[in-house]
Order: C-alpha cells, then sequence, then structure tokens
C-alpha cells in the first residue's frame, strides 16, 4: 500500500488542504495528515482541538489517518515508513519556501521525496491565517473551512 505524509500545523484546516487530501488519493492508497506541533510558530488552536476537527473532517474516510508529531518530518516519516510527503502550492509566493523545506529535508534524508500539488482554483487563495482573521472579524467561513470547522471557529472568535 502506497501512503504519503501531508505536514502541516493545519491552524485551521481549510478547504483547500481537503481539496489537496483527495489530490493525493487519487495518486496513492493513503495519506497521514501529520499534524505538527510547529515551534516556530503560536497556533490559535490547541494541538489537540486542531488533530479533533481534522478527525471530524476525514471520519468517513478509512484512507485518511491523523496523527500528530513534533520534532523532524524525515524521522516521523521514516517512524511511520513513508519516504513521499506532500505539500500545496497556492502561490508562487509559496514555492520559495517550500522549495527550501525540500531541499533542506532531501539534506536530511536523500531518500525521502517532496511532491507538489496545487489545489483547485477555487482555493487556491485560502490560507489559514486568513480564515482566522476573517473569523476574529465575524465573518462568513462556509467557503473557506468546512462545516465542523465553519462552527468552531465561530463559537470561540478564534
Amino acid at each position: 500500500m502506497s501512503k504519503v505524509i501531508y505536514p502541516g500545523t493545519f491552524d485551521p484546516i481549510t478547504l483547500g488542504h481537503v481539496d489537496l487530501v483527495q489530490r493525493a488519493l487519487n495518486i496513492f492508497d493513503g495519506v497521514t495528515i501529520a499534524i505538527a506541533e510547529n515551534i516556530r510558530k503560536k497556533p490559535a488552536i490547541d494541538l489537540d482541538k486542531r488533530a479533533d476537527l481534522v478527525r471530524e473532517v476525514f471520519k468517513n474516510d478509512s484512507r485518511v489517518e491523523i496523527t500528530v508529531f513534533s520534532g523532524l518530518l524525515v524521522d516521523f516519516a521514516k517512524e511511520q515508513g513513508v519516504k513521499v510527503m506532500i505539500r500545496g502550492l497556492r502561490a508562487f509566493s509559496d514555492f520559495e519556501m517550500e522549495f527550501q523545506l525540500a531541499a533542506m529535508n532531501r539534506q536530511l534524508d536523500p531518500e525521502f521525496e517532496t511532491l507538489f500539488l496545487m489545489p483547485a482554483v477555487e482555493y487556491q487563495y485560502i490560507s489559514s491565517s486568513m480564515v482566522r482573521e476573517v473569523a476574529q472579524m465575524g465573518g462568513d467561513l462556509s467557503k473557506f473551512v468546512p462545516d465542523v470547522v465553519a462552527n468552531y471557529l465561530g463559537s470561540t472568535g478564534s
């Protein structure tokens, strides 16, 4: 069975993230969504709640596994027996950071590959940080995140 890892903070998961998982499932048998405890970012949603939200989004798809991790992704991937990760590219501005990340991971583990996928056009502008800002201002989130996330963010004002 071929599996791929989709790492990220998912703070929160967006419809763009969901679209990338669906695209990956057209290529791979399974996707492990690896929710990072990112030491560089201060998340708006705590790690356990992010994991709960992502589990709820994919609860009806047995091909999607949700886990949390800390440390180096390449080490986590080795533990999982996975050699490929997917990353989304929304705009050219994403490329530089994603290119650096892929190059660093390749230096850490030359057998670890990065596969870049583009979300559907209607999701290319969505970012988790923009979603958090819209939520803080009380805006309609229905076009940006799954319902469970919109309901959570609407109830917390995050």
